[in-house]
């Protein structure tokens, strides 16, 4: 920005600068606009403090606090703040969204702890290993490319030493499969 306005000032067109730049027209103007005046954030718009009936009467934001503590404390099961909702809109048909039932939950300290994710496989991580020679670790890849003249794809299954990067074997043809990848590994141990 600092550039570009450097550039401006010595006489160059604001067009041709920023688009050298790569600044849009418009984010250099509204960075001008708002240059020297400082950042203030509201917060948003301030909760209402109620919210209405389908026939058009208010309820206070406590009572609806009263109206959830009931659902809590009357069932059993464990409710959260999407079947709350629901259940105020059918039973006391307040005109009212989920996220305001969150806030409301989250004031009263009525929010569940969100479950944490179970995982259908073990987490398995890549050992760190210290590699002091040849023939301790070996990595296999797979690379395609594309035969211009053939129009069709190759593929190029190679075993690499990971200690000196050498290749040990490897499969090149018009297909790769995972007998392919035994074959190439057998080779290798013999």
């Amino acid at each position: 920005m600092e550039i570009a306005d450097k550039w401006i000032q010595l006489g160059y067109a604001i067009k041709t600068v920023l688009k050298i730049v790569g600044i849009l027209e418009a984010t250099y103007y509204a960075r001008r606009k708002s240059q020297g005046k400082p950042k203030v954030y509201n917060g948003g718009r301030p909760a209402p403090g109620f919210s209405m009936k389908t026939d058009g009467q208010p309820v206070a934001d406590e009572q609806i606090k009263e109206w959830i503590h009931e659902y809590l404390v009357d069932e059993e099961a464990a409710y959260g703040y999407r079947k709350i909702t629901v259940c105020l809109r059918r039973d006391h048909g307040l005109q009212i969204n989920k996220k305001k039932v969150y806030r409301l939950m989250k004031e009263e300290n009525l929010l569940y702890p969100q479950r944490e994710k179970q995982r259908k496989y073990p987490r398995k991580l890549a050992n760190n290993r210290e590699i002091m020679d040849s023939n301790q670790l070996w990595e296999m890849d797979v690379k395609d490319g594309f035969i211009a003249g053939e129009q069709r794809f190759f593929f190029l299954l190679s075993l690499i030493d990971v200690y000196d990067r050498s290749v040990i074997d490897y499969h090149i043809r018009l297909n790769c499969e995972g007998k392919h990848a035994s074959q190439v590994l057998q080779r290798a141990l013999i």
